[in-house]
C-alpha cells in the first residue's frame, strides 16, 4: 500500500475527513508516490487516520470517478495507470474554458489582479529549481486567479474535475523538460492581459495549454509503466 507513515499523510480535525483523505491520496498519486498497481487497503487507511472506513471509501469512490483509482471487486484498491485518452480530453477542456477566460479578463483588468499575476510570476521562478510540487501548486494559482478574478467558479470546477490525469503529466514534465518555457508562457499571456488584448489573450492561452500536446509523446515514451495503451493513444 506504500507507506502511510509518511509526514503529508495527516489529517486535521478542523476540517471534513473525507475531502482531506481524497486530497492526500490523490497528491500522491499525481506525485507517483503511489505508482500504477499499487494496492490500496481501505481499512489500513481508516486505521491510519484513526476514522471510520466511510469517508475512505468515499475518497475511493471519487478517485475512481476521476480515473485514479480502479475498484476490483473481491480483489481490492489499485492505483491506475494514466489515460493518455483522459490527458488529451482534459486538456481539450482546459483549453476551450481557460481560452475564454484569458479573452473575458484582458476587456478590463485591474491593478490588484495584474499585481497578482506578477507576483505568481516571481514565485514561480523563485520554485523552479526547487521541488515540483511547489512549482506546480503555483501553476495551478495562476490559472485559478484568473479564473476568480473572471467571475467563472463553476467554469473553474469543471477544469478541476478532469484535470487529475493531466496533472499526473504535468507533475512528470517538471523533471523532463524546461520549467522557464511554462514561465515565459504565463509571462505571455499576462502582458496581453495588461495590453488590452483579448485576441492575444485567448491565444497565449492556447498556445500554452498546447504544450503538452509536444511534450506527452516523450513522456509517455520514457515512463511506458505509468501509462496505459500510451503507443495506439499517441498513434498518428
Amino acid at each position: 500500500m506504500g507507506d502511510p507513515e509518511q509526514k503529508d499523510w495527516e489529517i486535521t480535525q478542523d476540517q471534513a475527513v473525507g475531502p482531506q483523505i481524497h486530497r492526500i491520496i490523490r497528491e500522491r498519486i499525481v506525485c507517483t508516490d503511489l505508482l500504477p498497481g499499487v494496492r490500496l487497503s481501505e481499512a489500513e487507511l481508516a486505521k491510519h487516520f484513526n476514522v471510520s472506513r466511510q469517508p475512505v471509501r468515499e475518497a475511493f469512490i471519487k478517485l475512481a470517478d476521476e480515473g485514479l483509482l480502479e475498484v476490483r471487486p473481491q480483489r481490492g484498491t489499485y492505483v491506475r495507470k494514466i489515460s493518455v485518452a483522459a490527458v488529451l480530453d482534459a486538456r481539450f477542456v482546459r483549453e476551450a474554458i481557460e481560452a475564454d477566460i484569458a479573452r473575458f479578463v484582458a476587456k478590463e483588468p485591474d491593478d490588484a489582479f495584474l499585481a497578482r499575476l506578477e507576483q505568481l510570476i516571481a514565485d514561480q521562478r523563485k520554485a523552479m529549481q526547487g521541488d515540483a510540487r511547489s512549482f506546480l501548486t503555483l501553476d495551478h494559482d495562476f490559472h485559478r486567479c484568473l479564473a476568480e478574478a473572471a467571475g467563472k467558479t463553476y467554469a473553474w470546477k469543471v477544469v478541476e474535475d478532469v484535470r487529475a490525469q493531466l496533472d499526473r503529466v504535468r507533475y512528470l514534465s517538471y523533471f523532463q523538460f524546461p520549467m522557464n518555457e511554462i514561465i515565459e508562457q504565463h509571462v505571455r499571456i499576462v502582458s496581453a492581459i495588461q495590453s488590452r488584448d483579448c485576441e492575444a489573450a485567448s491565444a497565449a492561452m492556447r498556445e500554452h495549454l498546447r504544450e503538452i500536446l509536444h511534450t506527452l509523446p516523450d513522456i509517455a515514451r520514457s515512463r511506458t509503466e505509468l501509462f496505459d495503451n500510451a503507443s495506439t493513444a499517441l498513434s498518428p
